[in-house]
């Protein structure tokens, strides 16, 4: 079974936009996940997979900031594409909270919709 959420997505290239995505989450993405390269944090009502499986890390000075500003310390610095979730219920996801597209927003003086 795909399940559809709106994703906050958080380029590590400065050129691409910060942006909201629908993304589809199925068995084959959560394998994907699962299989290792991708890192998650998570905070009160939200979490974020980090895409870390390029050969050349980049670091994601948007993520780590909007991170930071949400309200979680991390150790060191954020590296590859951020892809900001929901934490549903029972630890499942869901479409990114408001809160946060509003902080994002705030934070890189852009409108967000969903694309």
């Amino acid at each position: 079974m795909t399940t559809s959420h709106h994703a906050l997505v958080v380029p590590t290239r400065l050129t691409q936009p910060v942006h909201i995505r629908t993304i589809d989450l199925d068995e084959t993405a959560f394998q994907k996940i699962a299989s290792g390269g991708v890192g998650l944090l998570a905070g009160t009502d939200w979490q974020v997979y980090l895409d870390n499986r390029s050969n050349a890390m980049v670091t994601n000075p948007r993520a780590e900031v909007l991170i930071r500003e949400a309200g979680v310390d991390v150790d060191g610095t954020i590296q590859g594409t951020a892809l900001f979730l929901g934490r549903g219920n029972p630890d499942g996801e869901c479409d990114a909270p408001r809160r946060l597209i509003r902080l994002a927003e705030q934070l890189f003086d852009l409108p967000l919709v969903v694309a």
